[in-house]
């Protein structure tokens, strides 16, 4: 069993890469991958960490894209990014400049609402690259919501009070920096796009057309019948199919390593496939 969706100290997550990747091993995962949002920040560190457990770390990223009109969000899950990804970095770094403004004007908005947070507690607490969980974790300290689900519903989600919207890339963009840098791309959670069947298949293959090799079957908020859908998606168009938990630690309680909400099974089999399919297009593994 493996996952290949999941979160540290990096970005949102709770436990530190190498606390993730012990955490794998001990749960008898045979492969997981790091997949913090917008940096590559854990990824030396998650694979000393592989090295000294014994597991198979695959470096990753997640990537928060513009999505087109009528759609929700649209994100992707890159693996095997190489140590030398210096385009992908430049494209984080305008991405995490953009996040660097919102957060000060997501504070700035809190605070005109009434909210005493500052900018520098949510950093401490963040300890890392700074993302609305980390909001949400200081006004349930400071009393101001009573659960992280009210602070995002009330105040942080899209149509949160204090809700900012984020720099992000284009997807053609995204995929075009990803296949360069040889990673395999991934279209994460795609129900989360909010688009019936025959839309979301209509977008999948207008990436497709621009590089994208695989779509995020196996996730934690996906029914049987979301699973079945997305799988005979994949088979239809040919692309990969892969799965992960979306595992964040603490701030997403609910949500276990390579269990998600329990029913999760990722097999290694579909790690196998997308090395089978890396070799065929002579990219490491």
């Amino acid at each position: 069993m493996i996952d290949l969706h999941t979160h540290s100290t990096a970005s949102d997550g709770t436990l530190t890469p190498t606390e993730l990747v012990k955490l794998a091993k001990d749960i008898g995962l045979d492969a997981i991958a790091l997949t913090d949002h917008d940096t590559l920040a854990g990824l030396d560190e998650a694979e000393e960490a592989g090295r000294a457990c014994g597991i198979e770390v695959i470096r990753g990223c997640e990537l928060s894209l513009e999505s087109p009109r009528g759609a929700g969000w649209l994100h992707m899950v890159a693996l095997w990014v190489p140590r030398q990804a210096e385009e992908l970095q430049a494209a984080f770094d305008w991405v995490i400049e953009g996040r660097r403004i919102r957060n000060h004007e997501i504070v700035a908005k809190l605070r005109s609402l009434g909210v005493n947070i500052t900018y520098e507690a949510v950093a401490a607490r963040a300890g890392g690259t700074i993302g609305r969980p980390h909001f949400a974790q200081e006004m349930l300290a400071l009393g101001v919501v009573s659960s992280l689900d009210e602070a995002f519903k009330v105040w942080l989600g899209d149509r949160g009070r204090a809700y900012v919207p984020k720099r992000k890339l284009k997807p053609a963009d995204a995929l075009a920096i990803l296949g360069r840098a040889g990673a395999t791309s991934i279209l994460a959670h795609p129900f989360i796009l909010g688009l019936d069947l025959p839309g979301t298949e209509t977008l999948v293959r207008e990436l497709q057309a621009q590089g994208l090799d695989g779509i995020e079957v196996y996730y934690s908020e996906h029914d049987d019948a979301a699973t079945r859908a997305y799988k005979a998606m994949a088979e239809r168009l040919g692309l990969l199919a892969s799965g992960g938990s979306d595992f964040h630690g603490a701030v997403k309680p609910r949500i276990q390593l390579g269990r998600g909400k329990g029913g999760l099974h990722v097999s290694t089999a579909l790690l196998d496939a997308m090395k089978a399919h890396r070799r065929e297009r002579g990219l490491p593994v």
